[in-house]
C-alpha cells in the first residue's frame, strides 16, 4: 500500500496522490506487450473535501461549479466522482471538493489518474470507509476509460505503488527491485499530448499494415524485458541504449514530434545515457537517463536553457521495500 492514503477531520476529508512516467512500453502496452512504468514524487494531486450545503461542487484551476455542470474536460472526473459516491452509498449534495494539482495535464504524466485517485481517496476518507487497493483501481478506471478510451490501467497501478511497475494485461503486477540508483530527468515539450487520438492512430496503423506495426510492437516488448533485466541486474548502461531503440520504434509509429526530438537529441549530445518520449506522445515529456547525480542536475539546466518548458531532475533509489 502507498503511504499516500488519506486524513480526516469532522470537517473536512484529504486524500492525495502523486504521478506517474512510462519508462518503456508506451504504446505495444496496448496490444499485449509488458511496459515498465514508475511513481514520480515530484508532481502530485491534494484533493479536499468539506461539507457545503446545495448541490456537489468541485473547485479546482479548470473549474469551479457545480459536477452536473462540468466542462467536457472534467467529465471523466465528474463521472468518478458520481460514481464512488454511488458506491459509498452517499447522497450526490452537499460536498465541497477542492482539487490542487501540480500534475501538468496532457504531459503524460497520469494526471487524470492522479487527480481520480486522489478524489476517491478523499471521499472514503470522508465517508471514513477504508478502501481496498481493488476497489481504488476499478473506481478511478472510470476516470481513466473517459480520459483513455481503452486505458491499460498501468497508470492508476503505479500511481497507488512507490516501486517500479511491471505490468502485463491480464497477468499479475510484478514490482521490481533496482540493483543500483537510477538518476533521470523529465523535460517537458510544451505542447499537449492527447493520449486517445495517439493510441487510435497506433491502433489504425495496425488495421492498414498489420505485420509491420506487430513488429514493431514486438520490438518495444523485447526491449522492455531488456529494460527489467538492465533494472534488476545490468545496470544504467544497457538501460539506456533500450530507451534510445525504444523511441526509434516509436518514431516509426508516428507518436513522436519535432518538439520531442530536439529535446530527446539534445539530452543525448548532453552525455544522456539514453532519451525518449515518455507517455503517449504527440507533445508531452521526455525522459532522459542521467549518468549520476551530479550530472542529472546539470543536464537539467541545459535542457532548461534549450527551452523546455519545465524540468525535473529526480531518482528511483534502490532497497524500497513493498
Amino acid at each position: 500500500m502507498s503511504a499516500e492514503k488519506a486524513t480526516t477531520t469532522e470537517q473536512t476529508a484529504i486524500g492525495i496522490a502523486h504521478s506517474k512516467l512510462i519508462l518503456i512500453g508506451e504504446h505495444a502496452v496496448v496490444h499485449g506487450q509488458p511496459a515498465i512504468a514508475i511513481p514520480f514524487p515530484l508532481v502530485g494531486v491534494e484533493s479536499i473535501v468539506e461539507h457545503e450545503p446545495g448541490p456537489v461542487v468541485i473547485d479546482s484551476t479548470f473549474y469551479h461549479g457545480p459536477l452536473d455542470l462540468a466542462p467536457e474536460s472534467l467529465q471523466g472526473i465528474a463521472s468518478c466522482i458520481s460514481g464512488t459516491l454511488e458506491y459509498l452509498e452517499m447522497p450526490e449534495a452537499d460536498l465541497l471538493i477542492r482539487i490542487k494539482s501540480s500534475v501538468p495535464p496532457g504531459k503524460g504524466l497520469g494526471s487524470s489518474a492522479s487527480v481520480a485517485i486522489s478524489v476517491i481517496r478523499s471521499l472514503f476518507a470522508y465517508a471514513s470507509i477504508d478502501h481496498t487497493d481493488e476497489e481504488l483501481l476499478k473506481l478511478a478506471n472510470i476516470a481513466e476509460t473517459f480520459a483513455h478510451g481503452a486505458p491499460s490501467g498501468i497508470d492508476t497501478l503505479t500511481i497507488t505503488s512507490e516501486l517500479p511497475v511491471w505490468y502485463e494485461k491480464d497477468n499479475p503486477t510484478e514490482f521490481i527491485e533496482l540493483n543500483d540508483d537510477f538518476h533521470f530527468v523529465v523535460a517537458d515539450s510544451g505542447s499537449i499530448g492527447d493520449t486517445r487520438m495517439a493510441v487510435e492512430s497506433v491502433a489504425h496503423l495496425l488495421r492498414v499494415a498489420p505485420r509491420k506495426i506487430q513488429r514493431k510492437l514486438d520490438r518495444i516488448g523485447e526491449l522492455t524485458h531488456q529494460a527489467k533485466d538492465a533494472l534488476e541486474k545490468r545496470g544504467k548502461h544497457l538501460l539506456g541504449q533500450m530507451l534510445n531503440e525504444a523511441q526509434k520504434e516509436l518514431e516509426a509509429l508516428g507518436v513522436s514530434t519535432t518538439g520531442l526530438n530536439k529535446l530527446i537529441e539534445f539530452a543525448r549530445e548532453e552525455g544522456a545515457l539514453g532519451a525518449k518520449l515518455t507517455g503517449g506522445g504527440n507533445g508531452g515529456c521526455i525522459i532522459a537517463l542521467a549518468q549520476n547525480e551530479v550530472h542529472s542536475r546539470l543536464l537539467a539546466e541545459k535542457l532548461r536553457k534549450f527551452g523546455a518548458h519545465a524540468v525535473w531532475p529526480f531518482v528511483l533509489k534502490r532497497n524500497h521495500k513493498k
